[in-house]
């Protein structure tokens, strides 16, 4: 028996040893033969775009800074000297960035792909996913990140410079004084010339340890069966992983030199917040310090820092005045703020790692993606059949004509649809985000994505505030027509849903204010160039739904749900 037990062992460490080589150098293959064309198709289609769109974001931008009121004009001025280094420092990152991306997608990502078939529990499917997976999909993936950055560069950047153009804040002038423009120069030349060789230092002296600390992480899991090791099929995943590691440590280095670039010409903004040279060289060292505590948070080592770290805020700056968008809530549901100013560096967690079963637990980004936009049809379809948003509202915004229309379909739509999610956690007494599907996101299982950190917080800051104003049903009947139509006042005065506005102006202010809220929070999700395009096949549906009826309908609903989780 004994024997038979040691005999299953070599022949089950055999095959794990085949299976790898195999998914190795077949994966190799793939992404050989796949790269060309989807490292093409991407590089050229971005590159394109870049080139296409240069001089209406040249325009655009001119535009907007010559329009906005939040700035004097020494400082549109002063701005408009840098102007042409920046638009030039944009075409050369932004094409680099597009071939190395490109290049790295169309032969990564096969070969990735080929580890992925063992997933599967039959040999035979292993071995034609083997040879399948991140061909064609790899091909199409490269389209549908082409039409992505399409949409952050057409639609995104416009979007982000009409809140420029029409801010709150816009009548707050930043008046600029002479004396004040070489302070920030000079800051700015410093934090290049500081910055860059010290950040460079602190991770080229420190990848040793983050390379071997890692091997020693990933090897205790393979010995011990933990994290990625647990599952059988999940080992040549995790064995490339350990091949790919170098990679990973060389590319936290290219990723740090980069951001000190950005972190140090930082510097001459805050000279001009603070109105202090003194102050934006303290901003320069203190990065410094802060890059060196950071890392040493990330690879465990000890904590803070030996280099000196003066403080160069006199006060906080606060991005608004209504809510608190990017703190983290700690116990007793209080918000601290974190640093603005924080270093940014490709640091993967040397912690220990979940298995599969564990991670299923958690929330995944794609579910949010999924039940956001459906719940969008579904409110979409309830308010075409009430009337109350029409087929040419849809129409207009594929199309683009006009923008009050685009407002109601864009961001009212999305709003309103935001707004049932959030009366349905509150009446069902969740303590996080019930979505249609009943499921629940919650400090605990949200996925970890720093992205989603900036929105779930403000997310729960706002369901928090709802359920404080205890509003009556006229109340949440009002302010589903605000957050629908917005400033459109005719629209919002046919909708007949029982929504009355409250005799208290308090009352009513602080409605508004919660609308307004809403608005800016979709906004900002708008932004995301994949937002459009899942948005977009919402649309359609709705637009197939009105014309065709809900039994034609139905398979185009379907079908664009499938779509939705496919990408």
């Amino acid at each position: 028996m004994d024997m038979l037990s040691n005999l299953q062992g070599w022949l089950k460490i055999i095959y794990v040893g085949f299976a790898f080589c195999l998914a190795f150098f077949l994966g190799a293959l793939k992404g050989l033969l796949v790269c060309p064309v989807a490292g093409l198709i991407l590089i050229i289609g971005n590159v394109g775009v870049i080139i296409g769109l240069f001089p209406a974001h040249v325009a655009w931008t001119v535009y907007t800074l010559v329009k906005t009121n939040r700035l004097d004009i020494p400082l549109k001025v002063a701005i408009f000297f840098p102007l042409p280094a920046l638009f030039g420092l944009w075409l050369g990152l932004s094409i680099a960035g597009s071939v190395l991306v490109g290049v790295g997608y169309g032969f990564f990502t096969p070969w990735v792909s080929a580890f992925e078939a063992f997933r599967n529990d039959n040999e035979c499917k292993k071995l034609f996913h083997c040879v399948v997976d991140g061909t064609w999909g790899t091909i199409k993936g490269s389209c549908t990140m082409v039409r992505d950055f399409a949409d952050l560069c057409y639609h995104s950047y416009p979007i982000f410079l009409k809140e420029i153009r029409e801010s709150p804040h816009s009548n707050e002038l930043q008046p600029l004084r002479l004396f004040h423009v070489p302070g920030c120069i000079i800051a700015g030349l410093l934090g290049l010339v500081v910055d860059i060789p010290l950040y460079t230092v602190i991770a080229v002296i420190k990848s040793p340890y983050m390379l071997f600390k890692g091997w020693f992480r990933l090897l205790h899991d393979l010995i011990s069966r933990e994290g990625p090791f647990l599952e059988t099929a999940c080992i040549p995943i995790a064995g490339l992983t350990i091949l790919l590691w170098p990679i990973v440590v060389i590319g936290s280095i290219v990723i740090a030199i980069f951001s000190s670039i950005f972190i140090g010409l930082y510097g001459s903004v805050v000279v001009y917040q603070e109105r202090s040279f003194r102050r934006g060289v303290a901003y320069v060292i203190a990065m410094v310090a802060e890059f060196d505590e950071y890392t040493n948070d990330w690879l465990y080592l000890r904590e803070g820092t030996i280099l000196p770290k003066p403080r160069y805020r006199q006060k906080k700056v606060h991005s608004s005045s209504e809510l608190p968008v990017g703190g983290n809530q700690v116990a007793g549901g209080k918000f601290t703020s974190a640093s603005a100013d924080a270093p940014a560096m490709l640091m993967p967690s040397l912690a220990h790692s979940r298995s599969v079963r564990e991670a299923i637990q958690e929330v995944k980004m794609v579910q949010i993606w999924v039940n956001m936009m459906r719940s969008c049809e579904t409110r979409g379809r309830e308010l075409l059949d009430a009337d109350v948003i029409r087929p040419t509202d849809l129409k207009d915004w594929l199309k683009a004509k006009c923008v009050n229309e685009e407002a109601i379909v864009g961001f009212g739509l999305p709003c309103y649809s935001f707004l049932q999610t959030l009366l349905y956690s509150i009446k069902a007494g969740s303590g996080g985000l019930l979505l249609p599907d009943s499921v629940e996101i919650t400090h605990l299982n949200r996925p970890n994505n720093k992205l989603l950190d900036w929105f779930f917080n403000p997310i729960m800051v706002l369901k928090e505030q709802i359920s404080v104003l205890k509003l009556t049903e006229p109340e949440v009947r009002y302010l589903e027509k605000v957050v629908l139509f917005g400033s459109t006042t005719e629209r919002m005065e046919a909708w007949d849903n029982g929504g009355l506005l409250p005799e208290d102006a308090l009352r009513a202010a602080q409605i508004q204010g919660i609308s307004r809220r809403m608005i800016g929070l979709i906004r900002s999700v708008s932004k995301f160039p994949t937002y459009r395009r899942r948005f977009r096949q919402v649309v359609k549906a709705l637009v197939s739904y009105s014309e065709s009826g809900p039994e034609t309908s139905r398979s185009n609903s379907i079908r664009s749900v499938f779509s939705i989780e496919n990408v």
